[in-house]
């Protein structure tokens, strides 16, 4: 039998099912940061429409300014979110961040307190599913896992940038 008929040596393969598996390997783990990093813009482009519809309440109900905030304050359920800018702001509101869990909604007044509520807050816990805190210090970060928080008219936490683990 001459070499043509003989077909791929076991080392010729092993070869080349190594260099398959190192490239699988190589794109599951970028396929794995890109699905992470894409739930966390979803999350913060819903948090940021929410904020936006939630300003334009305040602008005509003269119910609060945006300011800075201290977790938990004054919880709002995404019901009461729904009653208070559905319809009138929005068609439907996002109420669930990019990982399926809800979002949560404070303000230093809870909804039909005789006082109006000054500030508010949005935020949802990020990739692992668990609130770091009540205080917040502002900035991005590399942590994939820390908290998304919009407050202020802007956010005051979130992922950027290169994320490590």
């Amino acid at each position: 039998m001459s070499r043509k008929n003989r077909g791929f040596t076991l080392v010729e393969l092993m070869i080349a099912l190594g260099i398959i598996a190192v490239l699988s390997a190589i794109a599951i783990v970028n396929y794995l940061g890109a699905l992470t990093r894409s739930k966390q813009k979803k999350t913060m482009a819903d948090i940021r429409e929410i904020a936006v519809l939630w300003e334009a309440r305040a602008v005509d109900i003269r119910a609060y300014n945006a300011a800075g905030f201290t977790m938990p304050g004054a919880p709002i359920t995404a019901a009461q979110m729904k009653t208070m800018l559905v319809p009138t702001y929005a068609k439907d509101l996002p109420v669930n961040d990019g990982w399926g869990r809800p979002l949560e909604f404070s303000a230093d007044a809870g909804v039909g307190s005789a006082t109006p509520a000054q500030t508010y807050c949005i935020r949802s816990p990020g990739a692992d599913g668990r609130y770091s805190g009540s205080s917040y210090a502002g900035g991005p970060t590399t942590d994939p896992d820390c908290d998304i928080v919009y407050t202020s008219g802007s956010f005051i936490v979130y992922p950027d940038g290169v994320q490590t683990q």
